[in-house]
């Protein structure tokens, strides 16, 4: 097991565009996997990278959930909270908890509904649509612009300046810090004036809040923090939700049968968008720094190192999902680890569930068929998320 020759190279584009015969290798030979070119070790096998995600003690988000950046060992703003771990993360996380209930998600269903309907509409006569273009950059964008109180005119330019930010082609991850991305500046205009004119959204609950940080003292979020929440919610109500739609499309085109299915029962949807969550995890790797010593699979994983846990590839892991391989909407999922588990379980996973159900279900009510048409699809590399940048479709 020891000699296998197996590489992984998490910024190789080659094989970030199907990691999975990799990953496959890694279980198989190198449970525990070490890079010397970029210093981290992996784990991918679902039995190992499971209670890693719950285990905060040993594997710390303090310095960062990226690799790049847990390496570069840069100072992360505070409210960031993939990237702290308690107590602080507790207290900022225990803000956002108050808003994205599962209860207030479902909600704001009719809004996504309205918002879905309004992309697909005029696209209905035309015989061509793109998951992504049309509907998962577009979307997600407006659902979390209506819940921070962004105004629509200004959502497309703000979603670009955070895709070009997070696209590997045009920059590092490291650059996202420098140029003081999470920050939060591209808000600050939207705070002071949601100061001034409070309402009933995200924004003005984050001005409002009163809380007990982690000195006992009881008060409200800076400027600075509240920029940075903001920041940070925007960026990850974007491109998740985003990935999750073109892996929709692409996963229903790649097997009409099971499309099929669907358009013949929209009660299947539920269970579906579970399946294509576990299939394809829109964030596929999430990195955390080692807090002490800890022993795998006979080896020593020494403090200070970084490990990367290879969700995606636990959630297709035949140890755990039996063919996990295999694609299969009517698949019972015990529990896949595509929005984490423990103490960073995705807060908004109730919202991107709901997106990712109204979206498929309001492109089952206008077209049951289509093929993607692949010379113009095209994928995108970005650091923490995995998926198409254009997926265009011929619809019918």
């Amino acid at each position: 097991m020891n000699d296998s020759d197996v590489y992984y190279d998490p910024f190789d584009f080659a094989i970030d565009d199907d990691p999975y015969p990799v990953w496959q290798r890694m279980r198989d030979e190198k449970p525990l996997y070490y890079n010397e070119r970029y210093d981290f070790f992996a784990l991918s096998r679902y039995e190992d990278v499971s209670p890693a995600l719950t285990d905060w003690q040993t594997y710390r988000s303090g310095k960062g959930s990226v690799l790049e950046i847990i390496r570069a060992n840069v100072e992360i703003p505070p409210g960031v909270i993939l990237f702290e771990d308690p107590p602080r993360h507790d207290i900022h996380r225990s803000l956002l908890a108050r808003v994205f209930t599962p209860k207030k998600m479902t909600a704001l269903e009719p809004k996504v509904r309205e918002f879905t309907t309004r992309c697909l509409d005029p696209l209905v006569e035309g015989g061509e649509f793109d998951f992504v273009r049309h509907l998962g950059a577009q979307m997600p964008m407006r659902t979390i612009g209506f819940l921070l109180g962004i105004p629509e005119s200004d959502q497309e330019a703000i979603r670009d300046q955070i895709d070009r930010s997070m696209n590997l082609e045009h920059s590092t991850a490291q650059d996202v810090y420098d140029d003081e991305f999470l920050s939060g500046s591209m808000f600050a205009d939207y705070i002071d004036w949601r100061a001034r004119h409070p309402s009933d959204d995200l924004m003005t609950e984050l001005l409002t809040a009163e809380f007990e940080d982690e000195t006992g003292t009881v008060r409200r979020l800076t400027r600075a923090e509240i920029l940075t929440y903001v920041t940070l919610l925007t960026g990850a109500g974007n491109e998740t939700t985003t990935r999750l739609i073109g892996w929709t499309g692409k996963l229903l085109a790649a097997h009409p049968d099971q499309r099929r299915q669907l358009a013949a029962d929209h009660s299947l949807i539920p269970n579906a968008i579970e399946e294509i969550l576990r299939y394809e995890a829109p964030s596929p790797i999430q990195a955390r720094y080692v807090a002490q010593d800890v022993e795998l699979h006979g080896q020593t994983v020494p403090e200070g190192s970084v490990m990367a846990l290879l969700n995606a590839s636990a959630n297709r892991d035949d140890r755990h999902f039996d063919s996990g391989d295999t694609f299969d909407i009517r698949r019972k999922i015990d529990r896949h680890l595509t929005f984490g588990y423990g103490i960073h379980f995705c807060l908004g996973a109730a919202l991107a569930r709901l997106e990712g159900r109204v979206a498929l279900d309001e492109v089952l009510n206008r077209w049951a068929d289509w093929e993607i048409d692949w010379p113009n699809a095209k994928m995108a590399h970005t650091s923490t998320t995995r998926g198409w940048e254009r997926l265009p479709a011929l619809v019918r």
